[in-house]
């Protein structure tokens, strides 16, 4: 079987998601390959030194940052995680090294920034002829080596014209430079619509015939949401909280003249957003990609507080006419009145948007694994497979 390695972490959670994403249909498309998550941090760290020195593991910070709305001056401190990182590079190459040797991938696929020179020095030094691609899970790179590095033969799966562009400004040669039509979602995304609508959003409390806006800041939510909800009390809104409960209560007490439905961690994130009309939140591109393949168009902010990968987004936002941006917290309300007085024309831009990434990465990891340089076989794994021509859906 030809082994498949996707690395993830669980900073922010867009990066964890797209990685599960991607391994449920590369099962469910029975290819001969054995699909394996790798969390970067636990093979740097497979004792949890840094969880017992610290109590938390790395990733809580920057998700507990984000849960705070805390990312005022991020761009400085991205700098300085950068410089650590390559300062650390001999170490990081060192472990992945023995990880990789010990282990034995045949393609590895990373869906993170930061690490992948590290992660691609030590493939190239363990296992010579690998191949190894990195999915971009932003709209666009926040150059200089966010996620694209030079001077390194890999592959990059872009999902905008601005990310493949990028990668070729980089010096990448374009057959190592993949297209797709979006980022990565989760099947549940491409699925048929809430079935009655009305008859659901009556249920939650909600009017079904009153336009209702969907608030949602990742699975960790935000202090944000409450600026949102204090400034929009004549607006249905369906508030996502996430695993933040104490976010929750907040908004449960803020008073309102709209009705409101308050919603904890929940696996059904693509039927609140059936049961919306239009999208309210930062702009995080795994977020907006999927309220806009749900047809909700979307209102975010950016600003200081933005973090610096994320900046672009709004621009491609603009680009794209499938939403709103505002940049004080006193334009959200002209905002959110501006497109609810045009909905319908907005919902039918964002109709024109047709997001096809997790079905067209498997037939682009299939084509990569195509053209490697046959390599032997380690004894006990299987005759090298053929990789197949991955069906379109």
């Amino acid at each position: 079987m030809t082994q498949v390695d996707l690395i993830y972490f669980n900073a922010g959670g867009g990066h964890r998601a797209s990685a599960l994403a991607l391994q449920g249909v590369l099962n469910e498309l029975q290819l001969p390959w054995t699909v394996r998550l790798v969390n970067l941090f636990e093979v740097l760290d497979p004792s949890q030194s840094f969880r017992r020195l610290t109590g938390s593991a790395p990733e809580d910070w920057y998700n507990r940052r984000l849960a705070r709305g805390w990312t005022l001056g991020m761009a400085q401190e991205l700098k300085l995680l950068q410089a650590v990182i390559r300062l650390a590079h001999p170490t990081l190459v060192r472990r992945l090294r023995a990880h990789w040797a010990a282990t034995q991938p045949d393609l590895v696929v990373s869906l993170i920034p930061n690490f992948n020179r590290a992660l691609y020095h030590s493939l190239a030094q363990a296992r010579p002829g690998v191949p190894y691609a990195t999915v971009l899970t932003d709209l666009a790179d926040h150059p200089p080596r966010f996620w694209i590095e030079r001077g390194q033969p890999q592959h990059f799966i872009c999902g905008t014209p601005r990310a493949r562009a990028q990668a070729l400004a980089a010096g990448h040669a374009p057959s190592r430079v993949h297209a797709t039509s979006g980022m990565i979602l989760r099947p549940g995304f491409y699925g048929p619509p809430v079935a009655d609508r009305a008859a659901e959003r009556a249920r939650l409390g909600l009017d079904p015939h009153q336009p209702t806006g969907l608030v949602l800041f990742g699975g960790h939510g935000s202090r944000a949401m409450l600026g949102i909800a204090r400034r929009l009390p004549d607006v249905p809104l369906i508030l996502m909280c996430g695993h933040n409960q104490a976010l929750a209560r907040a908004l449960a007490g803020l008073p309102a003249r709209a009705p409101r439905h308050i919603v904890g961690f929940t696996p059904e994130v693509t039927r609140y957003m059936d049961l919306a009309d239009f999208f309210i939140g930062k702009p995080g591109p795994g977020s907006v990609s999927e309220a806009l393949q749900r047809g909700l168009p979307v209102v975010v902010s950016d600003n200081a507080w933005t973090m610096p990968q994320e900046r672009y987004n709004a621009t491609w936002i603009r680009e794209q006419g499938v939403g709103l941006v505002y940049r004080r917290a006193a334009g959200l309300a002209p905002a959110v009145d501006e497109l609810l007085a045009d909905l319908p024309a907005w919902r039918e831009r964002v109709r024109g948007h047709h997001n096809r990434a997790l079905y067209e990465v498997p037939q682009i990891l299939a084509g990569i694994l195509r053209r490697a340089p046959a390599r032997p076989r380690p004894a006990g794994r299987d005759a090298a497979d053929p990789a197949p021509v991955v069906a379109a859906r």
